[in-house]
């Protein structure tokens, strides 16, 4: 088991950090969103891996709940994560495990993992909207219609540019840890 030494604690906190910059930043098209966030938990557990990308959105979601303004549109508190839109929220956990798995033990087969993150996708989308018509009493197929099928196309957008930029992160910072640990960078 990897341990939570500092250097994983530092990385945590530098991908929850880039979670409450860039999650706040969304375009509102309505009852849903447009926000960064997938990529952010998509690369999150590709950098970082199962447990500790999980980690890292999980504290992203202790903040928001709190109240620090870090969720989409600038807002936070415990009515942005119960409220209609919730569901997603607390869906991306699911997605930052599915992810971080497929990265964790099927590194070299990228197909597999662009399918099991595809899945995740999928999986949030139900959450989310079964959250967000119990929340609105929408009927689901109107609620598909503003909530799923606007965002399918730039979802899938961010899947593959998390695993473009993902995959060099993540093989970089490994050679970074494996080089400090080694001791062979002054």
């Amino acid at each position: 088991m990897k341990q939570l030494d500092i250097r994983n604690m530092a990385l945590i906190a530098v991908m929850t950090a880039l979670m409450c910059i860039f999650g706040p930043m969304s375009i509102p098209i309505g009852a849903v969103p447009i926000s960064l966030t997938p990529l952010l938990v998509y690369l999150s557990a590709y950098v970082l891996g199962m447990k500790s990308g999980t980690v890292a959105y999980f504290v992203y979601l202790l903040i928001g709940f709190v109240g620090v303004p870090v969720m989409s549109g600038y807002s936070g508190g415990p009515a942005k994560i119960l409220g209609p839109t919730g569901g997603y929220l607390i869906a991306f956990i699911l997605m930052a495990l599915m992810t971080g798995f497929a990265v964790d033990h099927f590194y070299k087969n990228v197909p597999l993992q662009a399918v099991v993150m595809l899945i995740a996708l999928v999986l949030c989308y139900a959450a989310g909207t079964a959250w967000f018509v119990g929340q609105t009493k929408m009927a689901w197929g109107k609620a598909l219609t503003v909530c799923v099928f606007p965002f399918i196309p730039l979802d899938c957008v961010k899947l593959v540019l998390a695993i473009l930029v993902g995959r060099p992160v993540r093989e970089r910072l490994h050679v970074f840890l494996q080089d400090r640990r080694s001791g062979s960078l002054a």
